[in-house]
């Protein structure tokens, strides 16, 4: 039996969450959790909606209190960065130069919010992905009516655009495509959602930041706006970059892993033995897809968490770093293949979809009421229906939708599939 302990790198949804399976799945050896914010952990999802609005304060974010946490055992290391992994030993390494030997790594690091040249220290450009990001945007939309630029109209972009205006903002959402969320969502739902902008009073505008505009304020520098690559100037007393994330693997340097997007993984999410990874970080191969995925999603983060925790376990357990109870049977590792999920709320409108939504080689999408925005897309691949999305449905032809791509179908077959689940209702 070893003392080493487990160690799960990231203290967010997905980090709390394999902390907490890990104890369940028998791991009842040293656990430490390392997270490089101060913060306890908290969830994300909200910054762009309901604290960013200022309907809820932070503690109601937090995953779980310090007395909810205290039964794990942690060796809890808040402020913490992880700056290197050696494969061969599990050892990690910490900033302060801590190097600690692990019988098991779970890495869920997440991502970090891209940005922009010249956006370092210049007063009134935010990214929005930490509690201390989302809180210092709030801060200066609290102060009086703003000039709002949203450079990105992802689901991010158009979150943060969206609780802008109801806070009564000026705002001005630009995006690489002419109508929001393209990527993720496809055209039709993209338009759906730009008619619901602009009725909003959003200016949807289509290009790409090349500068920002500055302007002197006593002894600094703050942003007044941005200029765009076809020489249009939008001004702006703020700017959001909403313009994607990178998985936070630069710390990850050892040459056995796979970080070309994310940390790559097999089918158990494993990158290496006794490495695993779960959440936004982890690229992983997805048995009923078959091909890499990696979701930057809520849902993903908690469901992987917990595959991840539960194979290492039993490759532990394999290994004789865990005890079996006498006459158990010993546990197996299980492929992880969930059915994708994400959400997004603007204004009064809610997106769910399930399965695989970008990357589709076609596309279906039927308005159902155009007034209420209430509409359905499927997405195809390879013949297959892979993805399907839903706004502004009710909760019963939202699960009848799931069930039409819990796993891939011959296109024709989900159409009919989807049309029985929204004929009525």
């Amino acid at each position: 039996m070893t003392t080493r302990p487990i160690a799960v790198v990231g203290a967010s949804a997905a980090g709390i969450t394999a902390a907490e399976a890990l104890r369940r799945a028998g791991w009842d050896g040293p656990l430490t959790l390392i997270g490089d914010e101060p913060h306890l952990p908290y969830d994300r999802p909200p910054l762009s909606k309901q604290l960013l609005h200022g309907a809820w304060e932070p503690a109601k974010l937090l995953l779980r209190t310090e007395e909810q946490l205290a039964p794990l055992g942690l060796d809890l290391r808040l402020g913490t960065r992880a700056t290197g992994l050696d494969i061969a030993t599990r050892t990690l390494t910490l900033d302060g130069g801590e190097r600690l030997a692990c019988a098991g790594v779970i890495i869920a690091t997440g991502v970090a919010a891209r940005t922009l040249p010249g956006a370092d220290g210049l007063a009134g450009v935010f990214t929005l992905r930490t509690l201390d990001d989302a809180l210092a945007l709030r801060d200066r939309l609290s102060e009086g009516a703003r000039r709002l630029v949203v450079v990105g109209n992802g689901v991010l972009g158009c979150e943060a655009a969206a609780v802008a205006r109801e806070l009564g903002h000026e705002v001005i959402l630009v995006g690489r495509e002419p109508v929001p969320m393209a990527a993720a969502v496809g055209a039709g739902i993209g338009e759906l959602l730009a008619e619901e902008h602009r009725a909003r009073g959003v200016r949807l505008v289509t290009g790409e930041v090349a500068e920002f505009e500055t302007v002197a304020d006593g002894s600094a520098t703050r942003v007044a706006g941005v200029r765009l690559a076809d020489g249009s100037r939008h001004p702006g007393d703020l700017v959001l970059l909403a313009i994607g994330s990178e998985p936070a693997v630069g710390w990850l340097a050892d040459p056995a892993l796979d970080t070309s997007d994310g940390l790559g993984c097999d089918a158990y999410c494993a990158a290496a033995p006794g490495i695993y990874a779960a959440g936004d970080v982890a690229r992983w191969e997805h048995p009923g897809h078959g091909r890499p995925l990696r979701f930057e999603h809520r849902m993903n983060a908690t469901e992987q968490a917990m595959a991840a925790a539960r194979n290492l376990v039993a490759e532990l357990t394999t290994e004789g770093a865990v005890a079996t109870a006498e006459g158990a049977e010993p546990q197996e590792r299980r492929p992880f293949a969930p059915v994708p999920y994400f959400w997004s709320d603007q204004y009064g409108l809610k997106l769910q979809a399930y399965g695989l939504t970008s990357g589709a080689d076609e596309v279906e999408t039927t308005v159902l009421d155009g007034e209420a925005r209430r509409a359905v897309a499927l997405y195809g691949r390879d013949g297959l229906a892979v993805g399907v999305l839903a706004c502004a449905l009710p909760p019963r032809q939202i699960r009848a939708l799931r069930a039409v791509i819990a796993t891939p179908v011959p296109w024709e077959e989900a159409r009919e599939r989807v049309r029985a689940a929204t004929a009525t209702g």
